[in-house]
């Protein structure tokens, strides 16, 4: 049976532990090291007949396999970051052997440097922003029928909120879209870096909710609370959009390496 290596993640080769105790890997593999100075990959020897590029490729569509592989995965990764500055891969890194790890740790070495300096005393935290049609529809009805009947008078207030209702009803998309940009943005200002992510398709998160924001966003440990409050304060202040915070997690996001063919 031929071995490939499944990368979990990158730390410095100064912070990289060889003993990692009970905890094993994806195919129930001991956890070890690759060592390409600074760098040092933490990985697992995994079997090809499973984790090779085909099989690989029809595991993935099987969503128990799935689950139970993106758990021990996600266990390993918790660990090396729990210890040190680490840069986490996402599943389904595999390699054919240790050498052309140490090959992506000196091709890669620049932007892996970078991603531990900007990673470090850093953790993930995720923001979902779900709109609720009719109370976004009312709040911004509500806005733009006080700004005209203030223009107008006191007189034409009912037909100003007529027009309100009618305007919101059409531009609810556009004003969500709006209001997520804006939130975005204050919670980048919170973070050390943010980025948005492609919205959930409800087919896969089981949740027919309207998702308008799946961002991430990268905190200062010494400020989660902060960015917590930050994203209580931002559910109060725009009525009509419910805001999800989960966290913390390792910084996938943020990584800055995409996965590598075999």
């Amino acid at each position: 049976m031929t071995d490939g290596v499944w990368l979990y993640a990158v730390t410095l080769a100064a912070d990289a532990v060889s003993d990692f105790g009970e905890i094993t890997g994806v195919a129930g593999e001991s956890v070890r090291v690759v060592v390409e100075d600074p760098l040092a990959a933490v990985v697992g020897s995994v079997p090809l007949e499973v984790f090779g590029e085909q099989p690989l490729r029809r595991n993935l569509e099987d969503l128990d396999w799935l689950a139970a592989t993106a758990r021990a995965h996600d266990v390993v990764v918790a660990a090396v970051v729990g210890r040190a500055a680490a840069v986490p891969l996402r599943l389904a890194t595999v390699f054919l052997d240790d050498e052309r790890v140490r090959e992506l740790l000196g091709d890669r070495r620049t932007a892996l440097e970078a991603a531990l300096v900007l990673v470090s005393g850093r953790t993930e935290w995720g923001v979902k922003a779900y709109g609720d049609r009719g109370a976004l529809t009312a709040a911004v009805a509500a806005a733009r029928a006080a700004d005209e009947g203030n223009a107008a008078g006191a007189g034409t207030a009912y037909l100003a909120r007529r027009r309100a209702q009618l305007s919101a009803q059409e531009t609810v998309e556009n004003d969500a879209a709006q209001r997520a940009e804006k939130i975005h943005a204050r919670l980048t200002r919170r973070a050390a870096a943010g980025r948005r992510q492609a919205t959930t398709d409800p087919a896969l998160s089981g949740r027919r909710d309207w998702m308008v924001l799946n961002g991430t966003y990268l905190v200062d440990d010494d400020r989660s609370d902060d960015f917590a409050a930050t994203v209580k304060a931002l559910g109060d202040e725009f009525p009509g959009i419910r805001l999800e915070l989960t966290g913390p997690w390792p910084p996938y996001s943020f990584a800055g390496v995409e996965r590598e063919p075999l």
